[in-house]
């Protein structure tokens, strides 16, 4: 079989060079010329671990190739995964421009059956608008071709996508043709020989199984941050109690850990757009409405307080380590460190950041403003600095040099968004030290 992966994103890019991996003949389409030629000579145009070295020796065993020619993607395949962004509107209803536009294409230039495979998170019911819009393309061609559309969501995590596209957990199906589902079952056999278990279903209950994984799992995170501000006001650790938690079966260590919010391109999405589907359909979400309103608020109440520590007036110097929304990308989407950044301009101070990978995006989502500089060391932002702020836990922010930092700084005080560091630690270091949940140290 055959692939095409319309969409070079995370999922996109992730999905064809994995699939070419495992021996597939995979063809990747982007609208973007710049981008295809950079992929065609194995440059990676995300950051992501592990994927220059898969796509480099895919690339040079032929097994992946990229274009900008629908023609070509959609002829030289027996499989269409549509991998495109669905970035949110301003009422947060998701943007599906992109997949249609890759439907009308496939109607336009299909000539035998094709299986069309939709990986992009999309609205609920999405996959039936793509189904009649290829149908109405034929139609217009008065063509008559046949083809099946199957739900397969993605359940990949930036920072790990190559690891879990490679060893997935779980494959998730909606199909409406079993014949279709057979051919799905072939593709992907070298997953399901290596562990991965395929769960099928119709496409409806498919496109909700993704959006309700992203909505748990945002709705652990902000439990846990409302808990977080809880332990604030009663002196309580939040971290004694996530043990407590995390001791329960039912409960689990994962996605219980307090911090100054969640962020990146699918929970801020996915919880806005399954509200909007929720008023579509008359239904209200008032837990998830509660998620978003506790999600913001958690980013908020961190920067009230690191501005209430610095005082009345403006121009203090604010040191930032962190602007991905978390450790492993260069994905700076709803991420709670930029969300700080533009407060503590709007307030006239001024910003020094620093970012291992994510500062090129996060410059350029900044550059209206004279008042954030990004430097090339962690140190270097600590010049003269108020206060430090840190919002990813990147490996080099977990064990600094103390000495150094409290030289460097006017005086050593720090707000940690995510309790990387130990309590005891930072008193013996003489640290003022300010995280989510925990007593404060002086």
């Amino acid at each position: 079989m055959k692939i095409s992966v319309f969409g070079t994103g995370y999922v996109g890019l992730a999905t064809g060079v994995c699939f070419a991996d495992m021996g597939y003949t995979v063809v990747g389409l982007d609208i973007d010329p710049e981008k295809v030629n950079k992929l065609n000579q194995g440059i990676p145009t995300i950051y992501e671990p592990g994927l220059e070295d898969i796509l480099k020796r895919n690339r040079e065993e032929n097994r992946i190739s990229f274009t900008t020619d629908y023609k070509l993607a959609v002829e030289s395949s027996d499989i269409l995964f549509i991998a495109v962004g669905t970035p949110s509107g301003e009422d947060g209803s998701a943007d599906l421009s992109y997949v249609v536009s890759a439907a009308e294409s496939i109607g336009h230039y299909m000539t035998d059956k094709k299986v069309i495979m939709t990986k992009s998170t999309v609205p609920i019911g999405t996959n039936y608008l793509m189904r009649d819009t290829i149908k109405k393309t034929l139609e217009k061609r008065k063509a008559q071709i046949e083809f099946d559309i199957v739900s397969n969501p993605e359940f990949l995590r930036e920072g790990t996508a190559i690891h879990d596209c490679l060893h997935p957990d779980r494959i998730v199906i909606g199909f409406e043709n079993k014949e279709a589902a057979k051919v799905v079952h072939r593709l992907y056999e070298p997953f399901i020989k290596n562990g991965a278990k395929m769960i099928e279903m119709d496409i409806s209950s498919a496109e909700v199984t993704k959006y309700a994984a992203n909505a748990f799992l945002a709705t652990k995170i902000s439990i846990m941050n409302e808990f977080s501000r809880l332990c604030d006001k009663v002196g309580a650790n939040i971290e004694n109690v996530r043990v407590g938690l995390s001791a329960d079966h039912r409960i689990g260590p994962h996605f219980i850990y307090a911090g100054v919010g969640y962020g990146g391109s699918c929970f801020p999405k996915d919880v806005k757009t399954l509200i909007q589907t929720g008023r579509k359909h008359d239904e209200e979400m008032k837990i998830l409405e509660a998620v978003e309103a506790t999600n913001y608020l958690q980013r908020q109440t961190f920067v009230d307080h690191v501005m209430a520590s610095l005082g009345k007036g403006s121009g203090k110097k604010i040191a930032v380590w962190g602007v991905a929304f978390k450790p492993g990308t260069d994905d700076i989407r709803e991420s709670p460190s930029l969300h700080a950044i533009r407060k503590f301009i709007e307030a006239g101070h001024n910003v020094a950041a620093y970012d291992p990978v994510a500062a090129v995006n996060a410059k350029e989502s900044l550059s209206y403003s004279a008042h954030v500089q990004f430097h090339d060391n962690q140190y270097e932002v600590l010049n003269d600095a108020d206060v430090l702020c840190i919002f990813t836990e990147w490996k080099s922010f977990l064990h600094p040099d103390f000495p150094t930092l409290k030289k460097l700084m006017k005086k050593p005080l720090i707000f940690d968004g995510r309790n990387i560091y130990d309590l005891e630690v930072m008193k013996e270091a003489g640290v003022e030290y300010h995280s989510i949940g925990r007593p404060l140290v002086r």
